[in-house]
Order: structure tokens, then sequence, then C-alpha cells
């Protein structure tokens, strides 16, 4: 399957951003939301998934998965900080940085695909 215009890289971060919503949409749609919005959330699955599955066949496959589940989870980690009041304590914030270095450089040291 081809990346089309848009490289392997920025499928990549584009499905770890609706990875972000999918999984921010398990906790707060409730069974009893409205379709749209349980509509949205498996969408955004559907589209996360994909995206990683195209961005897989250009980019070695752990660091794909790697990258991908870092940006969900620093995602959905600072959502929950800034917008949801949950804990931003020293230590989750040092963490949570060295999460964001994973993936910085993952992407700096795996070559392969275009940005």
């Amino acid at each position: 399957m081809n990346a089309g215009l848009l490289g392997p890289w920025t499928l990549l971060v584009l499905g770890g951003l609706l990875e972000m919503v999918w999984a921010i949409g398990f906790k707060y749609v409730g069974r009893d939301a409205p379709l749209w919005q349980q509509g949205g959330v498996v969408l955004a699955l559907i589209g996360s998934m994909t995206l990683l599955y195209i961005a897989m066949k250009h980019l070695p496959a752990g660091t794909a998965y790697a990258v991908w589940t870092g940006i969900g989870a620093l995602g959905v980690a600072t959502v929950g900080i800034l917008v949801f009041k949950e804990p931003a304590t020293l230590a989750r914030i040092v963490f949570l940085a060295m999460i964001l270095l994973g993936i910085v450089g993952l992407k700096a040291t795996s070559g392969g695909g275009q940005a």
C-alpha cells in the first residue's frame, strides 16, 4: 500500500493524534452518549489503525508502533493535565518528557520513509 502524497511519518503522526481522540473518547463518551459521539470514537479508532497500518508498510514496525503509542500516551496525558485537571507532578512531567524524547529520538535515528 502506498503512503501517497503524505509521507509515512506524517501519516504516523496523524494516526497518533487520532489515537488520542479515541482513547479520550473511550473514557468520556459513555454508552448513553449520542450516537454521533460514539460513531466519532469508532471512526477515530478505525482511522488511527488504518494510518498506522499504512505507515508500517514504509517504516520499521517497532519504530512505528512505539511512536504511534507514544504520541497517543503523551497526548492523552497532556490533555488530561491541561483540560481535565489531572495531577501534574514533577515526576509525571519528567516521564512525559522522556516519552517525547523517545519519539524524537526514534524519528531522528530510523531511516526510511520521507517526512
